[in-house]
């Protein structure tokens, strides 16, 4: 049976180029997805062996949807597609149980690869990926514990998005009260206290695009 694969980004361009790419390889395209939410939604309907997600997308981030698919469907092996090669970036998506960091500029040579050696239970990291952070996380030695909880990062890309709180309410299933205080937790954790300074913090982070 072919590899059955879920795409993930945000630019249809980029998805049917991907598309196009993995269909030659002989890979079984199952569903697309445009945002975080709908590749969590579309990964637990469809179940497919592998999901391959772009780091930076609206509503819900790569990292944090590879962390809800890690809970409701551990079946399913995420790949990341991004732009970053800095080591808090691959941290982060090792943490998050990402099997495969594949950079964007190098996706046509080494995404094929990347499903390959995932659909065998192995790790795979794009050539120019700092070896060291990867080798420090597995022995785990030296790594900073994650600040946020997950959903304090959820609701941190959505208040930087611009979202309300009624709104992140209502994205997330929870309630206003909830919503509520993940924001104010997380403002106390960073020490910052107005929605600019979130709004530049999710940025570093890489949840948003400036």
């Amino acid at each position: 049976m072919p590899i059955q694969i879920l795409l993930a980004d945000d630019h249809v361009i980029f998805r049917q180029g991907l598309r196009a790419i993995l269909e030659r390889e002989g890979f079984k395209i199952v569903g697309e997805a445009s945002n975080g939410h709908e590749a969590v939604q579309r990964v637990h309907e469809l179940r497919p062996d592998m999901a391959v997600i772009d780091l930076t997308m609206p509503l819900l981030n790569g990292v944090s949807a590879a962390r809800e698919i890690a809970k409701s469907d551990p079946k399913t092996k995420v790949i990341l597609l991004t732009m970053h090669t800095e080591d808090q970036y691959v941290l982060e998506a090792l943490r998050a149980s990402v099997r495969g960091y594949v950079l964007k500029t190098r996706a046509a040579e080494e995404l094929v690869q990347a499903i390959r050696d995932v659909s065998k239970g192995l790790t795979f990291l794009s050539s120019g990926i700092s070896r060291a952070v990867v080798e420090a996380f597995l022995a785990k030695n030296g790594m900073p514990a994650e600040m946020l909880t997950s959903r304090e990062l959820q609701v941190l890309q959505l208040v930087a998005e611009g979202k309300s709180t009624k709104e992140v309410a209502a994205l997330l299933g929870i309630s206003f009260k909830t919503a509520e205080s993940h924001r104010t937790h997380l403002m106390e954790k960073l020490d910052i206290h107005e929605t600019a300074g979130l709004v530049r913090y999710a940025i570093r982070r890489g949840l948003i695009q400036a």
